[in-house]
């Protein structure tokens, strides 16, 4: 079997080229529509010179261009650059030179980069503007480029051609660019259809960032079983609510920050909200207090939840839905990062690589025909993460005797205080249970005494107030006093990355600037 991406719009065009494919604000576009406009836009990529194997960008919030951008780009025999949206002009020129992209598509939001761009970057030769009305100077126009290009062949690539080049979130530091060829994409999204399959009558709802891995998994999986998808350009809750009740739709993915203002949303009642049925997370894991709030608002949804990486083309783990039912909560299964998925091995190991006992802690490393390529043009941190075949993870876990993943922190957001190892997700989880918290983030912070103090930054629930010595109080019957916040800051809001993850290093950055040893 050839495992080529395009191959799922081949069958669709033949088998059901009426249906509705794509729905984004007042477009909608049949499976021979997108067919159609893939095919045009491969044959305009080869007409401004592209390659098999090269990299074209898009800058662009989700849209209904951005599915056509990733089948047209693979259709036409090239490689995805995904940029991302929240980074400045420097770190997209960055990327674009990093992996040698010279196409890069922008939408109306980003248009008015295109000239500092080509400035900036030295591998960037064309810019093409999609979205309605005058292309700005200097910038093509898709639909121009569109009409005047003769439809091209598919170029097949397939197997472990190059698919994309995705650039990690960025939550420890400045990105690198993660190579994921067709097979690694299509084999994680087959076998997460087993473990949460769609049905044909199911629209898939895309919310997510598409540039982010996450987004473009659930596109991707909508593709492999012609489920219509609806688009929206970016989460705000009414949006959100509105496509809901509009298009029907079934299932979509959302982080659990956009979770939580989606169910304390004060417009949340006005809408029809019952065709929803069901709701993947990541990023981080969800709190009891806001599964609570999620069942009242959607209480025919059942959720699941998806870890994994950036490096393993998507989530390796899942967490069923009842592990969030009353039962599975008493039992303590939210803690969980579910098993893993069908296809992928998942071990828990000790510094010397060597898989540790049923309940012992150590790294998370994975293995699979989801695992990357490598980093692009980094060789020494390729060999770092892949050794003998496994994905290093970074990430501090146990497996249960049942094979269900807990995550206990990130190796580098471990803080060591006083000789003691202390896990900033079982404080953050601590803190989470007091009623005045909405979210929080624990960071160490330089101590002469410790080494390392825990500190807490965090969010308030509207109206609500608590003070530093009532959470250190409230923790202490919860965990040990040494892992207790030592000192802690309130925020209107944390800092997060596109895919929604908290970005600790921008938090740690202003306590270890000026010291002489920094675990940013």
């Amino acid at each position: 079997m050839q495992f080529e991406l395009t191959h799922a719009l081949h069958r669709l065009e033949q088998q059901n080229s009426g249906a509705t494919a794509v729905i984004f604000r007042d477009r909608q576009r049949t499976w021979a529509d997108l067919a159609e406009r893939v095919a045009r836009l491969a044959g305009a990529l080869h007409r401004l010179g592209l390659k098999a194997g090269e990299r074209v960008g898009m800058l662009g919030l989700n849209s209904d261009y951005y599915i056509e951008y990733m089948l047209g780009v693979w259709w036409a025999g090239g490689a995805l650059n995904p940029v991302n949206t929240r980074w400045s002009q420097a770190e997209v020129a960055f990327s674009l030179d990093d992996c040698g992209t010279g196409i890069l598509l922008v939408d109306e939001r980003f248009a008015s980069w295109g000239d500092a761009l080509r400035e900036q970057s030295k591998a960037l030769h064309t810019v093409i503007y999609v979205g309605d009305g005058e292309a700005p100077k200097g910038l093509l126009h898709y639909e121009a480029l569109l009409r005047d290009a003769v439809p091209a062949e598919d170029a097949r690539r397939s197997g472990d051609d190059l698919a994309g080049v995705f650039y990690t979130g960025g939550t420890t530091g400045f990105p690198k660019g993660v190579m994921l060829s067709h097979l690694n994409l299509l084999s994680n999204a087959l076998g997460y259809l087993l473990e949460l399959p769609y049905s044909d009558d199911d629209v898939v709802l895309g919310v997510a960032p598409i540039f982010h891995q996450a987004g473009m998994c659930i596109i991707v999986r909508a593709l492999l079983r012609g489920c219509p998808m609806v688009v929206v350009d970016e989460f705000e809750p009414v949006a959100v609510m509105r496509a809901i009740e509009e298009h029907r739709a079934t299932f979509t993915l959302l982080v659990p920050t956009m979770v939580q203002r989606l169910v304390d949303h004060p417009e949340a009642g006005r809408y029809d909200l019952g065709s929803l049925s069901r709701v993947l997370y990541g990023a981080s894991p969800i709190s009891e207090g806001v599964l609570e709030r999620a069942f009242k608002v959607l209480p025919k949804v059942r959720f699941y939840q998806g870890y994994g990486m950036t490096e393993t083309g998507g989530p390796y783990t899942i967490l069923p839905a009842w592990c969030h039912g009353s039962e599975g909560q008493k039992a303590g299964m939210l803690r969980s990062a579910g098993r893993a998925m069908w296809g992928i091995e998942v071990r828990v190991v000790g510094e010397n690589g060597d898989p540790v006992p049923s309940g012992t802690v150590g790294e998370i490393v994975t293995r699979g025909p989801g695992v990357m390529q490598g980093y692009w043009g980094r060789e020494d941190e390729t060999r770092t993460a892949l050794r003998d075949g496994w994905m290093h993870s970074g990430d501090v876990a146990y497996i249960d005797d049942r094979g269900f993943l807990f995550i206990v922190d990130r190796l580098k957001d471990m803080i060591v205080s006083g000789g003691e190892n202390v896990y900033s997700s079982e404080v953050e989880n601590a803190l989470c249970q007091h009623p005045a918290v909405q979210s929080c983030a624990v960071i160490g912070i330089p101590s002469e005494k410790w080494g390392e103090a825990v500190h807490a930054v965090v969010v308030l629930q509207p109206a609500q107030e608590v003070t530093e010595a009532e959470l250190r109080v409230f923790c202490k019957t919860l965990i040990a006093g040494y892992k207790c916040p030592v000192s802690t800051e309130f925020r209107d809001s944390l800092p997060v990355s596109g895919a929604g993850k908290i970005m600790k290093h921008v938090l740690r950055e202003p306590y270890w600037a000026d010291s002489s040893r920094s675990i940013a």
